[in-house]
């Protein structure tokens, strides 16, 4: 405005009109989208944006809060892993009570929320997918078994998808002898007019096929199928004994997917095998399952795989989508060559990179021998892969050496590790106490790791002891005892004496009739909820029988048993038993959780700290030890790393060059979620899903928005 002019305005209006003219400035500058769970296809965890640096984060403040509501305050067992998406200044979510919901993500101001029948299903969902013609905009959610079409705009399915806007995720999994559980926890992938998702499915003999499949987008069609176990003449078939596609269930894509748009190339990591500790009733390699594998995403031809564990008996399926980057390295003349690959971190706390194109391995992989089994009918394969680079994220093995130098009742724990199988990341369950290091659920979990611009990936991992053994499993009769019914479907998570895991994982059941009728423990028996499966495989009768032994009824209930004897296997394991001491915490040395920054050009590691500590320990003037950790980094171009994930409840904001501390700040409750980076109208802003819930936390409904004043 001319300086001549504006003195002669009067103060008011010349603020009015600067207003004016700094809103429509700030119209004027673009939006910067989180459009895809974990950032973009590739799943890099990655944002371009820089406003936010190391000089100003410690200025960052709290800019609107959403109650996404749904917290059961009675069994205070919900959580929140969604990793939201934004979209043109609108943010969509899903709340701790499973409904989608969509907020103007500069406010935190509700546009719409669904409303589905929630009174007999909960599911932890980690967020929606977005596809968009130009003129139509959907928004895909999955509840439970169904895949929603929901108008971006008002939430409303879209009647011309499916029916009435739905499809059943359940048809075409069937198998004779399976349950019926089956949940789309994590978002599928949009190439084109399909969307490809997999799905979860139980971890007994009684699961599900684990098939990966793509729909038309508009209609809810399917379009292709790709058999995660072969079928007669299918590469791969002989991998399993002559019916395994008919008797076995599982290897199926719960993690997630990376799509290369350019390539049309579907990367997609698969589950274990089920039953996930005795693959007795299937010899061979057990292709697909424990894979990477690379698929046509026009067409889901299989273009090449890689299988990182083979005859899987450790429950050690990749746990996160893998990462998409581009890394230099020496080509054949010694000249530098940008390559692009795809990287896929571990349980095991190894990060494997291929060429993305080919499946070559980037750095050597060696087949190494491992123990063999002793457990009746097992045939433990003989040698797994192993990369020789990277080194290992997380340590290998635990043994007494490992132990921690204060635990408790270190006679006690002494005698039982000189007692268990340990000492080697491979050794098959048998009858003896059996030790996984890092855990069941990781080194490396379902947030996964990020990725920069330079090749560096980010990895948080767990490293605490986890122990099972393989039992006898109640044989199938014609009639089955309430006790042998608990042990048979309920034993192997909640324990043989009701009382659940240390972790909060696994509940405790004594006290289930304080806090549930039995009819709501009816039907969550036959729909499951989280990370329990459904019963629905099992009569009214047998649910009855289990409802009552679960709540302490002393009549020994028979009932006529209807599971068919071929899902039948003669072992179940003792649990996920993490094994801590008795003041609570993990019996080996520090560092129980942690970060660390890998650069994939060279395979070297960067940086390595501990993530998350225990207040209590930090009062005593120890430095932070490190936590189990759920969600996952994001990093930006501004150099900074963004993380919540740890039961401490904190959110953090790290140096990404050096993995110095730069900023924290207390959440409501644990983010147990990987945060969203995006900006409106220039303003950049980060937010968190806190929803607690595991781990002995506190459930929450809220997601935090952060940015500057």
């Amino acid at each position: 405005m001319p300086r001549r002019f504006a003195t002669l305005l009067p103060a008011g209006l010349f603020v009015l009109l600067a207003i004016l003219l700094l809103t429509t400035a700030f119209q004027g500058v673009p939006d910067t989208d989180w459009r895809e769970y974990n950032g973009d296809a590739a799943q890099s965890h990655f944002s371009p944006l820089s406003q936010l640096t190391a000089d100003n984060v410690g200025q960052l403040t709290r800019v609107w809060e959403y109650a996404s509501g749904g917290v059961d305050s009675v069994r205070n067992q919900t959580q929140m892993q969604c990793n939201p998406i934004v979209i043109d200044g609108i943010l969509y979510g899903v709340s701790a009570g499973s409904q989608a919901f969509a907020l103007d993500a500069a406010t935190g101001r509700e546009r719409w929320k669904t409303a589905l029948d929630d009174t007999t299903f909960k599911m932890t969902s980690r967020g929606v997918t977005y596809w968009t013609d130009g003129t139509s905009k959907r928004i895909f959610f999955a509840f439970g078994h169904l895949l929603y079409a929901l108008d971006a705009k008002t939430g409303k399915p879209v009647p011309t998808f499916g029916q009435g806007g739905k499809i059943n995720l359940r048809t075409g999994l069937e198998r004779a002898g399976a349950d019926d559980y089956v949940i789309a926890n994590t978002p599928g992938v949009v190439f084109e007019n399909r969307i490809i998702v997999g799905v979860r499915v139980s971890e007994g003999p009684t699961a599900l096929k684990g098939d990966i499949r793509a729909y038309d987008v508009r209609t809810g069609q399917r379009v292709w199928t790709f058999r995660t176990i072969p079928e007669p003449g299918e590469y791969g078939y002989n991998t399993w004994p002559k019916d395994g596609y008919l008797n076995v269930g599982g290897a199926n894509n719960w993690m997630g997917m990376a799509l290369d748009r350019q390539r049309g190339i579907v990367y997609a990591p698969t589950g274990s095998a089920a039953f996930d500790f005795y693959g007795g009733n299937r010899p061979g390699a057990n292709l697909f399952a424990n894979c990477l594998l690379a698929l046509d995403a026009r067409t889901g031809r299989r273009i090449w795989h890689f299988q990182l564990v083979h005859h899987d008996i450790w429950d050690r399926d990749p746990p996160a989508p893998p990462n998409l980057l581009t890394v230099v390295q020496p080509g054949p003349d010694g000249r530098p060559r940008r390559i692009d690959a795809v990287a896929q971190v571990t349980k095991q706390g190894q990060v494997f990179v291929f060429d993305r194109v080919t499946g070559k391995p980037l750095f050597p992989v060696e087949e190494k021998p491992f123990p063999a089994s002793d457990m009746p009918g097992e045939q433990a394969y003989p040698t797994q892969p192993i990369p020789l680079k990277p080194a290992p994220f997380t340590r290998q093995t635990f043994t007494e050496k490992d132990l921690n130098e204060t635990v408790a009742d270190r006679d006690d724990i002494v005698r039982e590790l000189r007692a268990s199988r340990t000492g080697t990341p491979y050794y098959p369950v048998g009858r003896q106490r059996t030790i996984f290091f890092p855990g069941t659920d990781g080194g490396a979990q379902w947030g996964g790791a990020a990725v920069d611009p330079q090749g560096i990936l980010y990895v948080p991992a767990k490293e605490i002891p986890v122990y099972t053994t393989l039992v006898d499993a109640p044989k199938p009769t014609a009639v089955s005892s309430a006790e042998k019914l608990y042990a048979t479907n309920c034993g192997a998570c909640h324990g043989p004496d009701r009382r659940g895991d240390h972790s909060g994982a696994y509940p405790s059941l004594l006290a289930i009739a304080d806090r549930m009728k039995p009819e709501a423990i009816h039907q969550l028996l036959l729909k499951g909820r989280g990370m329990m499966p459904a019963f629905s495989h099992l009569s009214v009768a047998e649910r009855t029988a289990i409802v009552d032994f679960i709540a302490g009824k002393k009549r020994a209930q028979q009932v006529v048993a209807t599971t068919p004897a071929r899902t039948w296997l003669p072992y179940q394991h003792t649990g996920y038993n993490r094994w801590y001491d008795r003041n609570g915490y993990p019996v080996s040395r520090p560092p129980w959780g942690t970060l660390t920054a890998i650069d994939l050009n060279t395979g070297d590691h960067r940086w390595q700290i501990p993530l998350g500590e225990f207040p209590a320990l930090t009062r005593q003037g120890l430095p932070p030890t490190g936590t189990d950790n759920y969600g996952g980094p994001v990093v930006t171009a501004s150099g900074l790393l963004f993380i919540a994930a740890t039961p401490d409840a904190k959110f953090r904001v790290l140096d990404r060059q050096t993995g110095k501390l730069l900023w924290e700040t207390q959440l409501p409750a644990p983010g147990f979620a990987t945060p969203a980076v995006y900006s409106v109208r220039g303003k950049q802003y980060v937010v968190i899903a806190c929803g607690g819930g595991k781990l002995k936390t506190h459930s929450g409904d809220r997601y935090v928005a952060f940015a500057l004043p």
